[in-house]
């Protein structure tokens, strides 16, 4: 294999909609499908996938591969994350779509790390006992290949926003905080939750390195988080931040990097753009890494006020494409 070529991308709540409601499933198809069709990709991380049922039938993910009819993804197998039982979740799926042999997959949730638990102070009435902080989105670790002659992990994450965590008694309305307090600790335990898998994608990691040192590992998706956050850094590992330097061979890279910083943004808010969407490699595989793109031309400011689903049917986030050279 040549050129190789990987994507991430949110597809933003990917899902059918009811008769007569907009944008509809064909309307956001007729944008997205096109965006498809550009990556090229060989392995595709799709992120906010939703399933959908059918009388008799298991929930599945209907919409997802009719945005993939007509593209070389269709016929793909497409790897998911799953509640027990065998269907996927209603909302939200992680999914490995791609052409290349699975030799493997699973998705881990607390599985590395311990829930946390934490007592809110802010709540009405305000809690007696700690509660689990429970983290909404599994990650999902595929193997593939071989590629380039090696397996290739892949890790699809979608780390939890920076968006308040609801506390009991403390909101107005679904937009509306009672208290300034309160929606600081919302903040703070989206961040542990946040943090949390953070935490377990880097454990999952080194677990993978443990055991195979020379192992190729991307690791991409929605992390809610920019370059230089914590979450990220945690992730990446650097030197700088373990002071160790016999950790070298286990730091993450930002390939990101190679983009011009102007046009270094997935997400575009409040008139500013934000890279909130990242894909992260081993060192052994910048021997094989060619090239970056982010796809993201038509971005909307998704903050304004008239940027509602109807006017703009496509995702709010850019897709972004890394390209290998296993010749």
């Amino acid at each position: 294999m040549a050129a190789f070529r990987i994507a991430t991308f949110n597809l933003e709540n990917f899902d059918e909609t009811a008769p007569n409601q907009r944008p509809s499933l064909a309307e956001r198809i007729a944008l997205m499908r096109p965006q498809i069709l550009r990556l090229r990709a060989d392995v595709a991380l799709f992120q906010e996938v939703n399933g959908q049922e059918r009388p008799g039938r298991p929930r599945e993910l209907l919409a997802l591969h009719e945005l993939l009819a007509g593209t070389p993804l269709q016929g793909a197998t497409l790897v998911s994350t799953r509640p027990a039982g065998d269907g996927v979740y209603n909302e939200r799926n992680l999914v490995v779509a791609t052409h290349l042999p699975v030799r493997s997959h699973r998705q881990l949730r607390n599985d590395l790390v311990a829930t946390p638990s934490y007592k809110r102070l802010t709540a009405i009435p305000p809690d007696t006992t700690a509660i689990d902080i429970t983290v909404e989105r599994p990650i999902l670790h595929v193997e593939l290949g071989p590629v380039g002659g090696r397996v290739l992990h892949v890790i699809n994450v979608h780390l939890k926003s920076k968006l308040p965590t609801d506390i009991p008694g403390q909101k107005l309305d679904a937009h509306t905080w009672r208290s300034a307090d309160a929606a600081a600790e919302g903040a703070f335990i989206s961040s542990m939750k946040r943090m949390s898998q953070a935490l377990e994608v880097r454990r999952l990691v080194d677990e993978i390195l443990d055991a195979d040192p020379e192992a190729r590992i991307v690791v991409g998706g929605d992390f809610n988080a920019e370059p230089d956050e914590v979450p990220i850094t945690a992730i990446r590992g650097d030197v700088e931040d373990t002071g160790n330097g016999d950790l070298a061979g286990r730091v993450l890279v930002p390939i990101e990097h190679t983009i011009a910083a102007p046009a270094r943004y997935t997400l575009f808010h409040q008139g500013r753009g934000n890279m909130l969407d990242h894909m992260l490699i081993t060192r052994n595989l910048l021997a094989f890494y060619r090239r970056s793109e982010i796809h993201n031309e038509l971005l909307h400011d998704e903050s304004a006020a008239f940027a509602v689903d109807r006017k703009y049917p496509e995702s709010d986030h850019a897709p972004a494409v890394a390209t290998f050279d296993f010749g």
